[in-house]
């Protein structure tokens, strides 16, 4: 297949657009500083790579990882709606329109809960939780703009399908399973404000193989790419430990989360919102797990070389 990956240059599509070069694909990167160039939101020369190809599986917008500052949060939400309307825009228009565009999102949008797990058919989506910060609601108001933003698009060619994406654990820098493994073996990897706020998460082998089932089964809508086995957060670090073989990990209240994530530039949503997230669509359409639970993952990943 011919592949075209706007954001292909960022820590997910590195390893993603690797995975698919060497399975034999004709993969096309769009960036900003590296493929073939685009601006994330005008259309250019960068659309002929779009018209003839087979796939789009667009990864386009600013990290998450960073401090949830009014202008960070308003470049979030840009970069993710403008790139997503450009490529929308750019398959409406082709003559030889792709089959089929796969469309980052994320689990973000599902609501901060504990008493049942979010999957797609029932679950709970954000923005109204009482007792939570209130720029939390801009987070899941980006994932809904974020994903209106493909739906709205008139695509009859072209199936659309939204990845609502959980946190993708790889051990090649930049990531965030990095960042938790340097915790845990400096013995800072304990519970966060009592560790009760699930974790969700996927191996990125898990994610790669995903991204390729869904190329080729007829899956449309919203998907949830996240392991089947959430669990809490003191439960989660504790096992991240055991992999690294570090027997204690400091536990932190609030304020030290809020200090810690200061310190790195980041901000406490990630560590704080319980995503308590499983992939029923998926499954349902016949998926299976490599990485099912997080000791398994964990010791894979903890194994690599960093």
């Amino acid at each position: 297949m011919k592949i075209v990956v706007p954001g292909g240059s960022g820590h997910i599509g590195r390893f993603l657009t690797r995975a698919l070069s060497a399975a034999g694909h004709d993969v096309v990167v769009l960036g900003r500083r590296s493929g073939v160039r685009w601006d994330g939101r005008t259309p250019g020369p960068w659309t002929a790579e779009v018209d003839g190809a087979d796939a789009v599986v667009n990864l386009a917008g600013r990290s998450v990882s960073c401090r949830y500052t009014t202008d960070n949060l308003r470049e979030m939400m840009a970069s993710r709606v403008d790139s997503t309307r450009a490529v929308g825009r750019a398959i409406a228009a082709a003559e030889r329109p792709p089959k089929v565009w796969l469309q980052m999102s994320t689990a973000t949008v599902y609501a901060h809960r504990f008493d049942a797990p979010n999957d797609e058919p029932t679950g709970l989506i954000g923005g109204d939780e009482p007792g939570v910060p209130d720029y939390w609601a801009y987070s899941v108001e980006i994932a809904r703009r974020w994903e209106e933003a493909q739906a709205e698009v008139d695509t009859p060619a072209t199936r659309k399908t939204a990845l609502r994406t959980a946190i993708v654990m790889s051990a090649e820098p930049g990531g965030a399973f990095t960042v938790l493994r340097t915790l845990a073996r400096l013995g800072l990897g304990g519970p966060v404000a009592g560790g009760a706020q699930y974790v969700s998460w996927l191996h990125a082998e898990d994610f790669v193989r995903a991204v390729e089932f869904l190329l080729t089964h007829d899956v449309a809508g919203p998907v949830n790419l996240a392991a089947p086995h959430p669990l809490p957060q003191r439960d989660f670090m504790r096992e991240l430990r055991a992999a690294c073989g570090v027997p204690f990990g400091l536990p932190a209240t609030r304020w030290m989360a809020e200090l810690g994530a200061w310190a790195i530039r980041s901000d406490t949503e990630l560590l704080l919102k319980s995503r308590r997230v499983v992939p029923t669509r998926l499954l349902d359409a016949g998926f299976t797990f490599r990485h099912e639970t997080w000791p398994h993952a964990a010791r894979d990943l903890a194994r690599r070389p960093r």
